[in-house]
């Protein structure tokens, strides 16, 4: 009898894993103004098919998909817990099966006048959680002190964490990153620009450490950051750069700022675990709404509270670029992208859960074969 059960329990589910949609690309945005930037595009239709999926955001109950859901879209919602919550019930979910998936997380995020400037699109091989650390009032702090901030375990800003809880540091496929970078450049000469983001940059490129934040929207490689708190500031932007400097062993370039992507990784880290999802297959894009410091002329509340001419910029840039690297991924499935692209960096959390070493923090906790789950 039990052996009868077991084997209608395991064609239950193969016939159930046979109907879940399978998409070659997620989309992955975090708000409405992010996920409309895919409507009403000459290239899919994303809202042919709508999946309503138990435990999503109430905002956001359904999972939109191109009429063969070969490509879909998951909205999240903002912050690191609805981002955490929504990609795992999705991953979870049995309406869905996401083994061979590409997820293009794509949103928009204020940007490091250091690196590049409003409008451009990043992507990212670290994903680093800044605000997981302690935090002493910048009114209070030492005077020996750069900043209020400083990592968990420790006493002073600059030094490793020697507490850990596992989404420091997330790193990504670097070889799919340089295939989506690749992809996304052929449409750099299309991106959007506006007369009022050239007229915000002006204060900023005659600042020597800015100059890059004069320049005209392009597609860059460089890292990013989570905090759920929305900051700005060149004191508290320069100290998340000391903090992505730490936290990768000096290989991160800190560049982009956001709420949700070390939660989406988490979240997709443990479904790696699960067999859910293929942690080799995530693409971190972040185009830049605004910068996350004033320029000289201006503090940092006017700064924050202030207009944001990059924010529609921004949306448009995220579907002009990144509807190159959906394209690419599908036209080009059965030559490259089918079978995965191979990594050759470590991929994962700062644990070593997936297996490997990390090339950040103190090295795995597993022997670098990875957690047995």
């Amino acid at each position: 009898m039990f052996a009868w059960r077991s084997l209608l329990l395991a064609s239950m589910f193969l016939c159930s894993e046979s109907l879940a949609i399978a998409p070659k690309v997620l989309i992955v945005n975090m708000f409405t103004d992010e996920a409309s930037a895919w409507f009403n595009i000459p290239e899919f239709n994303i809202l042919a098919k709508n999946v309503t999926v138990p435990g999503l955001s109430p905002l956001f109950p359904q999972v939109h998909c191109t009429k063969d859901g070969s490509i879909c879209q998951l909205i999240t919602g903002e912050g690191e817990v609805n981002a955490a919550a929504s990609v795992s019930t999705l991953v979870h979910s049995p309406l869905f099966n996401l083994r061979t998936t590409y997820f293009l997380i794509a949103g928009i995020a204020g940007v490091n006048p250091k690196v590049t400037t409003i409008g451009s699109v990043t992507f990212a091989r670290f994903a680093v959680h800044v605000g997981l650390q302690f935090e002493i009032d910048a009114r209070e702090i030492p005077k020996n002190f750069s900043t209020g901030f400083f990592p968990q375990g420790t006493t002073a800003p600059g030094q490793f964490p020697t507490i850990l809880y596992g989404s420091e540091v997330f790193e990504v496929n670097d070889n799919l990153r340089q295939v989506a970078y690749q992809l996304a450049k052929t449409a750099e000469s299309q991106l959007n620009d506006t007369a009022d983001c050239v007229a915000a940059r002006k204060p900023y490129a005659a600042v020597h450490n800015f100059t890059a934040a004069g320049n005209t929207p392009s597609v860059v490689l460089c890292d990013t950051a989570t905090s759920d708190t929305f900051w700005s500031g060149s004191r508290i932007g320069e100290a998340f750069e000391g903090t992505t400097g730490v936290f990768t062993n000096e290989t991160g370039t800190y560049c982009t700022t956001q709420q949700e992507d070390s939660a989406t990784l988490n979240a997709l880290l443990r479904g790696a675990l699960a067999g859910r999802v293929d942690f080799s297959r995530i693409i971190v894009m972040r185009s830049a709404s605004d910068f996350d410091r004033p320029p000289p002329t201006e503090d940092a509340l006017t700064s924050l509270l202030g207009p944001a001419p990059g924010f529609p910029t921004s949306l448009l840039n995220l579907h002009i670029a990144g509807v190159k690297v959906v394209e690419g991924i599908v036209s080009q499935w059965k030559e490259t992208f089918e079978c995965g692209v191979k990594a050759t960096n470590y991929v994962g959390d700062i644990f070593g859960s997936l297996g490997g070493i990390p090339d950040f923090g103190p090295g795995s906790l597993f022997g670098g074969k990875g957690a047995k789950v």
